[in-house]
């Protein structure tokens, strides 16, 4: 039974439609969780998209200012649950001449798009408003998520809203920052080693019947709902840019739902008629893993790599998923990745302008400076660069740093005041 405002809403949603051989289509409800099961098998599973019916937008919709809330894009997306959204989207473009030149572009030439002012300070809270609606309208008990970080709070955070309740399967090891935040939510959290996360995900739905929001299956195939929360992304790009496209976005990149939803937001615009080209879309992984890269390099729909260490936690992905081989590939992008040091090196670097972002929040600004130095991009000469920024910094602190201070003694009081008076940086 679907909710009766899940069958009223203004969503032109009309079916899920596997992205699999020959794209069989499924009724919108309800949510298929192990992706296509007409054409998935042991070797290979195909995640599944949205189809709309595109006659019934009018794209007066896009006479509208980019603000937050994404219900303002509600025929484009499945259907929103009445008063579950807490003002996500909507965030700011910004220029930035300084970190321009030091990825080697003109100081015209880059965008940032600050997805850490959203309501949990990543870009997941556009993925979980999809997801949890989808919970409310199918009359679940509950959600649950298997996560390391951003997903299980943006999906904690959608839950409590929605007065459910909220399980998170996490890996040990795990940033103390997120584990603190989710419990303040409300969460159950069950921590586990890192390979029995989604066999535990598997028996917590078996069992409970909770909806679950994050994947299921081998090869990533998710929530069909969720990459529907990244389209407004372009959306507000698009807007942002005078009704027009970037020539290029780049994208820190885990399993790829954002870089998947971001492209199929632009193809959407353009097939309103209201773009005549769509942006190139560049992934930006961990070089220590870097499974779609290798997909994409080899040919593949999708690869399984060693889970080797690494500071960007939040996309340390060990596999890819096809969505992101489909947005790299016809967008004509390329897949990127960037070195543990060009890593570090973007974070302190973007600090220096401003803002703080998570490890994983800068991958794409490192891949982005690694790949126009060794030749492999060149700057575009048909529109900005926007590069993706993904989640605050804050959520990257360790134990260590959460332990009490002491207070600094007088020698390093007045030691602090003489390089000040100097003018000298710390």
């Amino acid at each position: 039974m679907i909710a009766s405002w899940a069958q009223a809403t203004a969503s032109a949603a009309t079916s899920q439609v596997s992205m699999g051989p020959g794209a069989p289509t499924f009724p919108l409800w309800p949510p298929q969780h192990r992706g296509c099961p007409a054409t998935s098998d042991d070797a290979m599973q195909w995640p599944l998209g949205i189809g709309y019916d595109l006659a019934r937008v009018d794209p007066a919709l896009f006479d509208q200012a980019p603000g937050p809330g994404l219900d303002r894009w509600q025929p484009l997306l499945p259907p929103l649950a009445p008063g579950l959204s807490m003002g996500e989207g909507g965030t700011p473009l910004i220029d930035a001449p300084a970190m321009a030149e030091w990825l080697g572009l003109p100081r015209d030439a880059l965008l940032l798009k600050d997805e850490s002012r959203n309501p949990t300070h990543s870009h997941k809270d556009r993925l979980n408003l999809c997801t949890v609606s989808a919970a409310l309208a199918v009359g679940a008990p509950g959600i649950c998520v298997a996560s390391s970080g951003n997903h299980g709070l943006a999906a904690a955070a959608y839950a409590a809203r929605a007065g459910l309740p909220a399980v998170v399967v996490t890996g040990a090891g795990g940033q103390p920052a997120f584990r603190a935040w989710w419990r303040a939510l409300g969460a159950e959290v069950l921590t586990v080693a890192p390979e029995q996360r989604w066999p535990l995900l598997n028996r917590i739905v078996a069992e409970t019947g909770f909806h679950p929001v994050s994947n299921l299956t081998r090869f990533h195939t998710g929530h069909p709902f969720g990459p529907e929360g990244y389209k407004t992304i372009a959306y507000e790009l698009f807007l942002q840019l005078g009704r027009a496209a970037p020539a290029m976005v780049v994208v820190p990149t885990g399993y790829g739902e954002m870089l998947y939803g971001i492209h199929k937001g632009f193809q959407e615009l353009r097939a309103l008629g209201l773009l005549d080209r769509t942006p190139r879309i560049v992934s930006a992984e961990p070089a220590v893993r870097g499974p779609l890269a290798r997909a994409l390099a080899g040919n593949l729909p999708a690869v399984e790599v060693a889970p080797a260490p690494g500071r960007a936690a939040g996309i340390m992905c060990t596999v890819n998923s096809w969505r992101g081989v489909v947005a790299v590939r016809d967008s004509g992008g390329l897949g990127l990745t960037a070195r543990e040091e060009s890593i570090a090196e973007a974070r302190t670097r973007l600090a220096t302008s401003g803002s703080w972002q998570e490890y994983s929040g800068v991958a794409g600004l490192a891949a982005l400076r690694e790949a126009l130095a060794d030749g492999r991009l060149a700057a575009p000469a048909d529109g900005p660069v926007v590069v993706l920024l993904t989640s605050a910094g804050i959520k990257d602190i360790q134990a260590e740093d959460l332990a009490p201070l002491a207070p600094d003694t007088p020698a390093a009081i007045e030691a602090t005041l003489a390089r000040l008076r100097e003018g000298r940086a710390a």
